[in-house]
């Protein structure tokens, strides 16, 4: 969470801070403004049995929720990526594939996958999480289900089911619910254009792909990478099963350390940092991936860029979630983010070539530069750029943004109110 100087903040959430200090002083924005609305079921309680009854409803709703939704993350992190196992255990040759169509068959994902990840986004917040989650995992179950009856590389990249009647009927539908949406549409481009407009945005996307790209890099081509590494040092390639074995343990280094840094962060309120410190874990391993003679000091660089990587995707989406404030304005940015990361998966799925085995030097290196410019290098500017922001709000050099402005004007500003404060 955000910081303040002094006084804690009564509007202290997840997404950054209102600076209550400030909120007095500052054109008379009242403190609890966003509160009056919502009646108070423990009006008349003291702190303590405040603060006892929150601790019991935020235990609740984590038990509740917390280990559902970490296991449906698993399930489709572990369907998006298990295609390297895949590969492994024959796939390729099955489907009748050269190593180009394989690649191929890698970079079509991230282009759909980009192009939706805005949209679901949106429908996300329109529509109830308990409504849109279970429809999009029925579809998904059916998608991977026919996956099972594709036989070559056509199958893989697209599904040829409807006639060219039903196609154009389809499109159709499609535009009528374009139409159809233009009655809430306006009130949404507002946030849109706020979003496209505001600079962590794009700041926020260039971290990211830094994180994603790697990401997909290392989930896709670990278990190559792995059986490339251990037959270096034996003479002899494991089998497909070990090397998938081998896999394992960096992967729950990774977990143990994403977790750490997930409650660090949170309790700290320094995002940045732990971006910061997390990517010079990953650049340190993928330095020892593209230099390191010795299979044992591969492996570690293995694991050292599973701990640099995983833990930065979460810190990332969190830390744009904390600094976007309001709900259209941080699911557009969102999208954007996750949206141009994803993409940056295509880069990922052609950099790892057969005939580059078994140090694959193109591929560490591109991991490498993602790491370094990007990851690193875009987590100290954004530190840097939202520390100076928030000394300029704290001295009341923003205080202008609401000359003349009405409380609900005020309120629409968002993350621009003079009185928020950003998450480091």
């Amino acid at each position: 969470m955000a910081q303040v100087d002094e006084k804690p903040a009564l509007n202290n959430s997840s997404r950054g801070v209102v600076d209550t200090e400030k909120a007095t002083t500052v054109h008379g924005i009242p403190e609890e403004s966003q509160l009056d609305f919502l009646d108070d079921p423990d009006e008349g309680l003291s702190e303590e049995e405040k603060a006892k009854i929150d601790r019991a409803l935020l235990w609740k709703l984590d038990l509740r929720l917390i280990p559902w939704l970490s296991l449906l993350y698993l399930i489709s992190f572990l369907d998006r990526t298990n295609v390297g196992n895949a590969k492994l255990a024959g796939l390729q040759g099955d489907l009748h594939m050269t190593n180009s169509q394989y690649n191929d068959s890698l970079t079509i994902f991230f282009v759909s996958y980009a192009i939706f990840e805005p949209i679901t986004n949106v429908l996300l917040k329109r529509w109830r999480p308990s409504v849109f989650i279970p429809i999009i995992m029925v579809v998904w179950g059916i998608c991977m289900t026919c996956m099972g009856l594709v036989h070559n590389f056509s199958g893989i990249m697209a599904a040829r089911f409807l006639s060219e009647p039903d196609r154009k009927r389809v499109l159709r539908r499609l535009a009528a619910d374009k139409q159809a949406s233009a009655a809430y549409e306006k009130f949404e481009m507002t946030y849109f254009w706020s979003s496209l407009k505001d600079w962590k945005t794009y700041l926020n996307a260039i971290i990211y792909m830094g994180s994603c790209m790697p990401l997909y890099a290392f989930s896709l081509f670990t278990p190559t990478i792995i059986n490339e590494l251990i037959g270096d040092l034996t003479g002899a390639g494991y089998t497909a099963i070990q090397a998938q074995l081998l896999s394992v343990p960096p992967y729950a280094a990774a977990a143990i350390v994403t977790v750490a840094v997930g409650f660090i962060a949170d309790r700290t309120g320094q995002r940045g940092i732990c971006n910061i410190v997390v990517s010079i874990l990953g650049i340190a391993g993928f330095s020892l991936l593209l230099g390191a003679s010795s299979a044992g000091a591969r492996y570690a660089g293995v694991f050292l860029g599973a701990m640099g990587i995983y833990p930065a995707i979460s810190n990332t989406i969190s830390w744009a979630s904390n600094n976007a404030e309001g709900v259209y304005k941080r699911g557009v940015t969102l999208g954007i983010v996750i949206g141009w990361g994803n993409l940056n998966g295509v880069v990922s799925s052609n950099i790892y070539r057969g005939g580059d085995a078994p140090q694959f030097y193109p591929g560490h290196g591109a991991v490498l530069a993602y790491l370094v410019l990007f990851l690193f290098g875009g987590s100290v500017v954004q530190y840097v750029l939202l520390r100076r922001e928030n000394a300029k709000r704290r001295r009341g050099d923003r205080d202008h943004w609401i000359t003349g402005l009405e409380r609900q004007e005020i309120e629409k500003l968002g993350d621009k109110r003079p009185d928020f404060i950003y998450t480091l």
